[in-house]
């Protein structure tokens, strides 16, 4: 009996030893937070008369302090009561099928929902489709070829440009264009290819990183040919073969839309037309990449991906594959960027920063490389987090930050990562 409560009282000391590591962590985390949240959350800008004001602002740093100070300090009252690791809900595996009939049913519910919703949803879910088709592109780079591309935003900004300047100095119209946009970023991902053949890994992100960069700079410094920071106004916007959207044509003797068809004009009809046109062309680059997955250039890709070695063992050319990925990557960046500045109406290099393709890329990865579906959802996603918080806007990219790191640590796959073909044999 004696021996039984010996052994019963064992475990005590263990416990009351893991009492003080705990609040050491708690401390040290604490303490981390503050050292990372002062500079941006502690201090604010004010602006008085001609002067700017640098003044403390102590009540975020405060609450993030205590918050991941009570996290870290109940965190294994939390476990032993979960009876483990605390372990977040899974989401259900889909299937190629699956997924295939899920992003029928989203397009079936996208072509319906523009005649129903407000004309300011309408409009950033435009914008949203916008990043669907850049995401996509950026898939057959990042995510089917296992190339690393921080400059996507370079191609992007090629294609807006392009529509811009053909418009401008030879008066072509959006669909002369569109095509032309897609095949000079794809010339443009033709020529980066070439630098990069014998590059991976983090030196393939920092030269492509500087690939963007240097066309930004380049866009913003010829001044005589694209206006420099002011950019390139009066863009026209796309026409219904031809046919204006506009409550007057511009041509006298030539009817508009609305008068073609009776109607009264309104502004919203424009708003729904490039929604629909965008969804249209997030439809060509579904079916497009959709086809050229089950190819045999798809198969490379993916050989590729896996392991390059064994990739140039079984007789394929991995100079070839890489171009093809960074051509076809970036001809749909082309389509994204004629199609933004014809919405826009302008075009200037800072639409074109860094954080452009930041964004672009957190699409891929947090929907997850190589998954179609996924690549959508997080782009609906990230495109309406901003709409969602606008409430607190000075916090907008920090609450982005939480998603990500939270994404990360909950499913670090992506949300629908990419269901690859796969045979098992009976037992």
């Amino acid at each position: 009996m004696s021996m039984a409560r010996a052994s019963s009282s064992q475990p005590a000391p263990a416990s009351a030893a893991a009492a003080p590591g705990t609040l050491k962590n708690a401390v040290i985390a604490a303490l981390v937070t503050a050292v990372l949240t002062i500079p941006a959350l502690g201090l604010k800008l004010r602006i008085e008369g001609y002067e700017v004001v640098l003044e403390p602002h102590w009540r975020p740093v405060w609450m993030a302090v205590i918050a991941v100070f009570l996290f870290q300090l109940c965190r294994p009252v939390l476990r032993r009561a979960c009876g483990g690791a605390v372990r977040l809900p899974s989401l259900p595996a889909l299937g190629a099928r699956q997924q295939r009939m899920a992003i029928g049913v989203l397009f079936v519910a996208g072509l319906v929902w523009p005649f129903f919703g407000s004309r300011g949803a309408v409009d950033v879910a435009t914008l949203a489709l916008i990043y669907v088709i850049l995401g996509l592109g950026l898939n057959i780079v990042v995510g089917f070829a296992g190339l690393l591309d921080l400059g996507y935003v370079g191609f992007y900004a090629v294609g807006g440009y392009t529509y811009a300047l053909l418009n401008q100095y030879f008066g072509l119209t959006f669909w002369e264009c569109l095509p032309i946009a897609g095949a000079m970023s794809a010339l443009f991902g033709f020529l980066l290819g070439f630098p990069v053949l014998r590059l991976r890994g983090d030196y393939l992100a920092i030269v492509t990183l500087g690939f963007g960069e240097i066309i930004r700079l380049l866009l913003n410094n010829l001044t005589s040919l694209t206006g420099g920071p002011d950019g390139i106004s009066g863009i026209p916007k796309p026409t219904v073969f031809g046919i204006e959207m506009a409550r007057s044509a511009k041509v006298e003797g030539d009817r508009t839309f609305h008068e073609l068809l009776g109607w009264t004009y309104s502004g919203e009809h424009m708003v729904i037309f490039l929604y629909l046109l965008a969804l249209l062309l997030v439809g060509a680059t579904l079916l497009v990449s959709s086809r050229l997955i089950r190819m045999p250039m798809g198969r490379a890709w993916e050989a590729l991906r896996e392991d390059e070695i064994a990739c140039r063992s079984l007789g394929l050319n991995p100079t070839r594959i890489k171009l093809s990925a960074f051509t076809l990557g970036a001809s749909f960046a082309g389509i994204g960027g004629a199609f933004f500045a014809a919405r826009q109406g302008l075009v200037n290099p800072e639409s074109f920063t860094f954080i452009e393709s930041a964004l672009i890329l957190a699409v891929v990865v947090l929907g997850g490389m190589g998954s179609q579906l996924g690549v959508i959802l997080a782009a609906l996603l990230l495109t309406a987090l901003p709409e969602l918080t606008r409430e607190f806007a000075e916090y907008r990219m920090l609450i982005f930050g939480l998603v990500m790191i939270l994404m990360m640590m909950w499913r670090p796959q992506g949300l629908l990562p990419a269901r690859r073909p796969h045979v098992e044999l009976p037992r």
